[in-house]
């Protein structure tokens, strides 16, 4: 086995480092998150670090990098309160990953990729049309991460739309059968073919 030190991390060219790190924690959740500002500019972005925090409430939280640069995602969740999460699936892999570009604020990514947006319920913010998950997020909290200056970003669950036929009688949402994509580290997608599941696990 192969073995790579701290001490060597820093030795490394840049992409090389950020691949490295980026992969090593393993598959990710492969979201875009959508939002509007409060001047009706819509915008999409791909995120891997979409997190389940709790049931009761139903929380989620994501990381966004450090503001030094424009954060137009957190920036229009911070004045409006509403966001979507939307499950990127097999069909949309170069489209959903072309919107980590970094455009201006005044151009929405849905302007330059196949993606649509599309508004349910009267809800704020776009849903990315297709998608085989939709969620409806209110924004909560959010924490600094003072090591390396991220925002932990918490939001609750507003309201869940399921593509037909993947809701099992149990709760469980079956991604695979909606060919929903996984990320591992910055820019490889997987699209996991089935699941193998376990009975709720008590002491023996």
């Amino acid at each position: 086995m192969h073995y790579i030190p701290n001490e060597h991390f820093n030795d490394f060219e840049h992409v090389y480092k950020i691949n490295l790190i980026n992969s090593c924690s393993g598959y990710k959740s492969a979201n875009l998150i959508g939002t509007k500002s409060a001047s009706s500019q819509e915008n999409v972005a791909v995120f891997s670090s979409v997190m389940h925090l709790g049931s009761n409430p139903p929380l989620l939280g994501f990381i966004c990098r450090p503001t030094t640069v424009m954060r137009h995602t957190y920036e229009n969740i911070k004045d409006t309160k509403y966001y979507t999460v939307n499950s990127i699936h097999s069909t949309i892999l170069e489209d959903a990953h072309h919107t980590s570009a970094k455009y201006e604020r005044e151009i929405s990514e849905f302007e330059k990729t196949s993606l649509l947006p599309e508004y349910k319920d009267g809800f704020h913010a776009p849903f990315v049309k297709g998608c085989p998950l939709q969620l409806s997020m209110e924004y909560v909290n959010e924490y600094l991460i003072t090591e390396n200056d991220v925002i932990l970003v918490i939001g609750m669950i507003k309201g869940i739309y399921i593509e037909n036929g993947l809701l099992n009688n149990d709760g469980f949402v079956d991604l695979a059968a909606g060919n929903t994509a996984a990320i591992n580290g910055l820019d490889g997608y997987n699209v996991p073919k089935k699941n193998i599941r376990f009975k709720y696990q008590r002491p023996k």
